[in-house]
């Protein structure tokens, strides 16, 4: 049995079912209803459910709980500080970290915050928040958030962040110091002449492979790349692809030479290539891709799937793929994308897809 976490635009949706039956999953319980739920996790660690959840009252919040059908509570901390200008209006993800009890949390306007008891209390990074060329930072369309956190595992002093739109951020001693890590990366969208010098670099999605650490893959604002040295440097893989536009990514976590992406029009017209719902994938580092659709729409089907909207478990032929758009709908495939199934239709927007 698999259970997604769907976080929509009309609060959290918990379905379940089984990939390999290809059948509609059951819609096992709901949160927050009518509140915006923009990401939603589990950790596998404790059990705890953690859910980011945008009031039009309380605002934005992380919220907690051992069952996602129970009652949730509210976690402490994730603020800035008083009298500071930055005032907080979203947050974007949460990941688990590599020691015990340790989580991240990114946020809009960018910035990191860290938990070391399960998620229960937050605390902000200063070393991130302090930046001296802070106050220059400028927003992506979606707003100026901090949104892929890639831990190294088994060592919890390594980080790469994604920022919309500041590039990346690399720390070797657990988030300390920061250095960038943008070098390679082709901002098209400013003018040549100051593409060198900017950091004004919209990432969009930022994943790392397990098993070769110090290999990244990025899906940019007109770019997709590949990363070999821990994300200092970065080099082109979307030849291949019909457009190096998008926003999700998702990678086998047992194949370095993995990554799959959902590609749109472009920044102007963020829906699906040619009216068709298609995944690409890539088994060996981008230097070839491969059109996953078999199941998918195919005609007049112009979707938009946003950053968050993309995951995946297990890993090979057998990997269950999931994603849900804009429109409501979320597809599954329980064999590496060969072929897909309409998990579930006719939700309310779809903000993040998380496997629990």
């Amino acid at each position: 049995m698999t259970q997604l976490l769907v976080g929509t635009k009309k609060g959290l949706f918990v379905l379940e079912g089984d990939p390999r039956s290809e059948k509609p999953f059951e819609v096992a319980g709901r949160a927050f209803a009518g509140n915006v739920v923009e990401y939603a996790m589990r950790d596998a660690r404790t059990g705890r459910y953690l859910a980011s959840v945008t009031s039009g009252h309380y605002g934005p919040r992380v919220m907690h709980a051992m069952d996602p059908n129970g009652e949730w509570e509210q976690t402490s901390g994730i603020a800035f500080p008083e009298g500071d200008d930055w005032t907080l209006e979203r947050i974007w993800a949460i990941r688990a970290g590599e020691a015990d009890d340790l989580l991240y949390a990114g946020v809009a306007p960018a910035a990191l915050f860290t938990s070391t008891d399960g998620g229960i209390t937050w605390e902000l990074n200063r070393g991130l928040f302090d930046q001296p060329t802070r106050s220059a930072w400028q927003p992506g369309a979606g707003g100026l958030c901090l949104h892929s956190i890639a831990t190294w595992p088994g060592d919890p002093s390594k980080l790469a962040l994604g920022i919309s739109a500041v590039g990346v951020w690399l720390s070797d001693d657990g988030g300390e110091s920061w250095r960038h890590g943008n070098q390679g990366l082709v901002p098209r969208y400013v003018p040549e002449e100051t593409r060198e010098e900017t950091i004004d670099l919209c990432v969009h999605n930022m994943h790392r492979a397990p098993l070769r650490p110090e290999r990244l893959f990025m899906q940019f604002h007109g770019g997709v790349y590949r990363s070999d040295d821990e994300g200092s440097s970065w080099a082109s893989v979307a030849e291949g692809l019909p457009s190096d536009f998008g926003f999700p990514m998702t990678l086998d976590p047992a194949d370095p030479d993995s990554a799959f992406v959902i590609p749109l029009v472009s920044d102007g017209d963020r829906v699906t290539v040619d009216g068709r719902v298609r995944v690409f994938g890539t088994r060996d580092g981008g230097a070839t891709w491969r059109a996953l659709s078999d199941g998918l729409p195919q005609e007049d089907a112009y979707l938009t799937i946003l950053r968050q909207a993309f995951d995946g478990e297990g890993s090979g032929a057998e990997m269950g793929l999931y994603f849900g758009a804009t429109s409501g709908d979320v597809f599954g495939s329980g064999d590496g994308g060969a072929s897909w199934f309409t998990v579930r239709d006719r939700l309310a927007p779809v903000n993040s897809v998380r496997v629990a």
